[in-house]
């Protein structure tokens, strides 16, 4: 089935998200912007506290597409080869064999990203932002979509990595799940007597059409209004008395991209203003450095900055 119409890019859209929803109860926004940046080829953190439902979105997602799907449970002891794979040699041959690591599937889960040196972290850059990897010597392209999501704990820093700055920069989004209604909580408890739910999804989106959609988000028009809209909020965060660095361009153009994406789900071949202020926090907050010096209130002081900023920045008419 091609996506042709209007009607029928809604149609998938809902599918898919109710389908990820029968496993990630209650939580509707998280679902729209997972399915938001996969639709625009971005990558997501989910800073959460553990058994929240980050592997459980992870899955679904992956269930619902009918894709190759890898859990990365990443350690202190990890290294580059291990996820990106190593040259084996093959003695009965004579020669070496590439073996493909983790990396090489349609969506990877990074569980506790930040518990891994910078050196395994950095193994992540490449693929993220280029769609391939080099392997002693050797570029290799990845088999799109190709979508991340990886998680971290934001309570616990003891033996972890934080991630630098241009690690952070290539993630589309950065959102948190958080816990659920007592009511909704329920809910779970009661589906998850007879089994994980997760394993009774069935796919309802081919890879085609993920990848026709992935394309049509290309084609959804930003107002030229839109963009100098899009770039104030971003000026304006590079020149705040209380942020040591704001939004990059990478940054800039990924806000643009989730605006798109939005708009698409949301059936319209076009951008508005809300798009923008509705994704400004998890777009932008991970990207700029407040000048707090106790780490556990950078990102909330962030997402107050950027609310801020939302209020200063001249909405187009």
């Amino acid at each position: 089935m091609e996506v042709r119409s209007q009607q029928q890019t809604e149609s998938l859209v809902k599918t898919l998200h109710d389908n990820i929803s029968r496993v990630l109860i209650g939580k509707p926004e998280v679902v729209q912007l997972a399915i938001v940046t996969l639709l625009a080829e971005g990558h997501i953190l989910i800073e959460d506290a553990p058994g929240v439902g980050k592997t459980s979105l992870a899955k679904a997602i992956a269930k619902s597409l009918d894709c190759n799907y890898t859990r990365v449970q990443f350690t202190p002891d990890m290294l580059p080869s291990d996820i990106l794979g190593s040259n084996v040699f093959l003695p009965n041959l004579g020669e070496f064999e590439f073996r493909k690591g983790p990396i090489f599937s349609n969506i990877l889960l990074a569980d506790e990203i930040n518990r891994t040196p910078p050196r395994t972290q950095s193994a992540l850059l490449e693929a993220m932002n280029e769609g391939q990897v080099s392997v002693e010597g050797q570029t290799i392209q990845l088999q799109p979509p190709f979508f991340v999501l990886a998680t971290q704990n934001p309570f616990e820093f003891e033996g972890t990595y934080p991630l630098p700055e241009n690690q952070l920069d290539r993630f589309m989004m950065c959102i948190d799940i958080g816990y659920p209604e007592r009511s909704i909580e329920r809910d779970v408890l009661i589906q998850h007597r007879s089994g994980e739910p997760v394993d009774t999804l069935e796919p309802v989106l081919t890879v085609k059409q993920l990848r026709e959609m992935q394309q049509a988000v290309l084609n959804v028009r930003v107002d030229d209004s839109l963009t100098d809209y899009i770039l104030e909020i971003v000026e304006i965060t590079r020149n705040h008395p209380e942020l040591t660095l704001g939004v990059s361009t990478r940054g800039a153009i990924t806000f643009s991209q989730a605006a798109q994406s939005k708009a698409f789900t949301e059936g319209r071949d076009y951008v508005t203003p809300d798009d923008i202020k509705q994704l400004a926090v998890p777009v932008l907050a991970h990207r700029v450095i407040t000048k707090s010096l106790v780490r556990e209130s950078q990102r909330e002081r962030a997402t107050e900055i950027i609310r801020q900023i939302l209020q200063q920045a001249t909405v187009p008419g």
